[in-house]
């Protein structure tokens, strides 16, 4: 039997929280009447109330981590508006404001701004397609922007003058992970200390290269964790709220030093969203 010294194992790396500021939006209205991604079928029935107790557990988790959680009125008719991180994508208390790609959710885009303007942030208004923090990934200075299926690549540049920070277009080629934010996952957004986790198929070859090359130390996640929408997590840089049946995701955060909690969204599942999607961070 061959003896390991625990003394040349590699560090396992500190991780630190940082309390966050959330927005999110109670699915009172949810059900899928429409099909505007794979996940989606009308034919399949939903259980609003289910809905309604299983995003309890996910508003109730980040309340006992000790985020500030803001909270949307939903409006009824807007079936998706349980998916805040569509609604805008928010830095140094300026919102920039979500535009569907699909009329059924283009409403939605409105009553953000309407929030954001209450909230007292600065918020622009888009000229591009986009849908918000579901395609712009924050990670250290840089902003990762997701394009192929929803947000076209004009509003990266557009967000590039409003922000004046860099942007790295990702391209998007699986239908399946037709937002960034069910690709890619910022465990860590720390200038300095940017770590991330993504799945290779869902982009095209140059796009794999840039990921590649920015984040060597990335966690590459199975597509089986990816189906149930693993990726689409949320992090402090030490907790880091994932989906409950994302069972190696959740083995591999752990043995990066961080602290995975797992919550069961399957019935949000059926509209194509999980806790990222539920979750739009309010950056003062």
């Amino acid at each position: 039997m061959t003896l390991i010294d625990p003394h040349t194992l590699p560090a396992r790396p500190t991780r630190t929280p940082t309390t966050r500021s959330v927005l999110m939006c109670r699915p009172e209205h949810f059900t899928v009447v429409y099909r505007i991604n794979p996940w989606m079928d009308p034919a399949l029935p939903t259980d609003t109330s289910l809905a309604v107790r299983q995003w309890q557990t996910l508003y109730d988790a980040y309340v006992a981590l000790g985020y500030d959680v803001q909270l949307i009125d939903p409006v009824e008719g807007l079936p998706d508006m349980v998916y805040a991180a569509n609604g805008g994508f928010v830095i140094d208390g300026i919102a920039y404001g979500a535009s569907f790609t699909y009329p059924e959710r283009q409403p939605e885009g409105p009553a953000y701004m309407d929030w954001f303007r209450g909230a007292g942030f600065d918020v622009r208004v888009p000229v591009e397609i986009n849908e918000g923090e579901g395609d712009f990934l924050l990670v250290g200075d840089t902003i990762l922007a997701g394009t192929g299926f929803r947000s076209d690549s004009r509003s990266h540049q557009e967000i590039a003058g409003i922000f004046g920070r860099e942007v790295v277009t990702l391209n998007l080629v699986n239908p399946s992970f037709y937002h960034l934010d069910t690709a890619v996952a910022v465990l860590d957004g720390t200038p300095g200390q940017e770590h991330i986790a993504y799945l290779p198929s869902a982009f095209d070859e140059p796009s794999l290269a840039i990921l590649r090359e920015r984040y060597p130390d990335a966690i590459i996640v199975t597509e089986t964790d990816a189906a149930v929408l693993g990726l689409n997590s949320f992090s402090d840089g030490y907790n880091i709220v994932i989906a409950s049946r994302a069972v190696d995701f959740e083995r591999q955060l752990r043995e990066h030093g961080y602290n995975p909690i797992g919550v069961d969204l399957s019935e949000l599942l059926l509209g194509g969203g999980g806790v990222k999607c539920c979750t739009l961070e309010l950056r003062r």
